[in-house]
């Protein structure tokens, strides 16, 4: 029974894990695609 109850666990880990990067990576897109849109605004702005 201890045997099952680690492997859901292990696997539950993973899949949380994999999800955590998931959510990290599309953070970083997103913070990407503000910085420039705030790029393209601001030199708009002066010209």
């Amino acid at each position: 029974m201890s045997k099952k109850i680690n492997k859901k666990r292990q696997a539950y880990a993973q899949k949380q894990e994999k999800q955590g990067q998931n959510v990290v990576k599309w953070i970083f897109i997103a913070l990407i695609i503000l910085a420039i849109v705030f790029a393209v605004y601001m030199t708009s702005m002066y010209t």
